[in-house]
């Protein structure tokens, strides 16, 4: 069993170790913000793009497909851009990926068609997913071995606080258009500033970029992952992180919907609809933060594959206790931080398990691949949420039938491979 880190072990963190995550954090915060603002806005902004004619059953539909359309330039950008981490950089690769999703976030608040808002929110995803690539290799590789789990957690704590921010701008702007928060999004450029300012590229990259196997490598980095010693790791990642994506996006995510079904027979004010969506998000993520800083001790007590198994099972009960049994606000309150803990939580175990099973040199392009491949078809989960949306009439009903991923998730999990107590190679 690994031991907890002991004080003089933090203490030996350099100042630059402790800059690396909290530049590495701050581009996940912005990320989930940016990618956040949508499901706060999809219905206000499809209402009105969609014109008179909107109803619950055709916002259901194209707001699933645009959720679908973003996951899968997520999948592109993760994969695109954790590529170009090998080759290029890592720190170069963030700013890059910050500064793409920030824009195309902020363009998207002048969407005038339901088509121009997906093009958007396509392109913000490509800097979404290869940010993630970037920042995940820089930390595990700046920050020592002993302290790399627990790094990697508070790294995916950054999610969750990411949806608190998204949830208090909205809330600080529920007064204002839909767009206006897209806006927003252009405030994580100064973090793409400060790390081309402050952030080097890894010594151990740097090393093997200039070693004589890295000169001598014939075959491409993607082609790599498959070659007989990675072929099992690559398809066991990437089926583990389509079964955490397809729960989120197709389900977990629907929760501010989720909450506007339950109220609308309170007929409230736009701006008390806001407030009371706001507070919900809050609820499910300070859940989900939780379950982020879980993880590491988890995955440090029980193994990586025991770590998964816990927030799979947990996934697989909360998802439809939070969305069918709630016929209350105050109900569903109490049952989205559950929900948020496991369905959220899961995601801290993909900047410590992915990176452990591939060598520097092809590190950022593996786990870019497997966090990423699968969202190409995790894509149809929120479609398939849409779709199950017009059959049954509910959002509640749709998103909580998508449960039954994450039992397929447990099944994949007995074919992954244990790496606790390996070091990075």
């Amino acid at each position: 069993m690994t031991e907890a880190p002991k004080k003089s072990e933090w203490r030996s963190l350099s100042s630059y170790q402790w800059l690396v995550l909290a530049v590495a954090w701050l581009g996940w915060v912005f990320d989930s913000m940016d990618s956040t603002i949508y499901a706060l806005v999809m219905t206000p902004a499809l209402r009105e793009i969609l014109g008179p004619g909107a109803t619950t059953q055709s916002i259901g539909w194209y707001g699933g497909l645009i959720f679908s359309i973003f996951i899968i330039g997520w999948a592109v950008g993760g994969i695109g851009f954790g590529i170009a981490a090998d080759y290029i950089g890592r720190t170069r690769t963030l700013v890059i990926t910050i500064l793409i999703y920030a824009v195309f976030t902020a363009v998207a608040g002048f969407s005038h068609t339901w088509w121009e808002l997906a093009i958007y929110r396509f392109l913000t995803a490509l800097g979404i997913g290869g940010e993630w690539a970037a920042g995940a290799t820089l930390v595990a590789e700046v920050w020592p071995e002993s302290l790399r789990v627990k790094g990697a957690g508070l790294l995916q704590s950054a999610w969750g606080a990411g949806y608190f921010l998204a949830a208090f701008v909205y809330l600080a702007l529920s007064d204002y258009s839909w767009r206006v928060m897209f806006f927003v999004g252009i405030l994580p450029a100064m973090v793409a500033v400060l790390a081309r300012l402050k952030v080097r590229e890894p010594e151990r990259w740097v090393k093997v970029r200039r070693s004589p196997e890295w000169r001598a490598q014939r075959s491409s980095k993607l082609a790599v992952l498959f070659e007989s010693g990675m072929r099992r790791d690559t398809l066991v990642g990437t089926a583990l992180a389509f079964v955490a994506v397809v729960g989120l996006w197709g389900a977990t995510n629907w929760t501010p919907t989720l909450i506007r079904e339950l109220l609308e027979s309170r007929e409230l004010a736009n701006a008390e609809v806001a407030r009371l969506v706001s507070y919900a998000t809050m609820c499910l993520n300070a859940g989900a933060i939780l379950g982020y800083l879980a993880f590491a001790p988890l995955a440090e007590r029980l193994g990586r594959r025991g770590a998964f198994l816990v927030m799979l099972a947990g996934s697989a009960l909360a998802l439809p206790a939070a969305f069918i049994f709630p016929n209350t606000y105050a109900s569903a309150l109490l049952l989205l931080p559950v929900l948020g803990f496991f369905s959220n939580g899961i995601f801290s175990g993909f900047p410590i398990y992915l990176p452990e099973l591939y060598a520097t040199r092809i590190r950022a392009t593996g786990a870019g691949f497997c966090f990423n491949a699968g969202r190409v078809l995790a894509a149809a989960g929120p479609f398939m949420t849409g779709i199950l949306v017009t059959q049954l009439g509910s959002f509640a009903l749709a998103a909580s039938s998508m449960a039954v991923v994450y039992l397929l998730g447990i099944m994949i999990l007995s074919q992954a491979r244990e790496t606790r107590n390996e070091v990075l190679r």
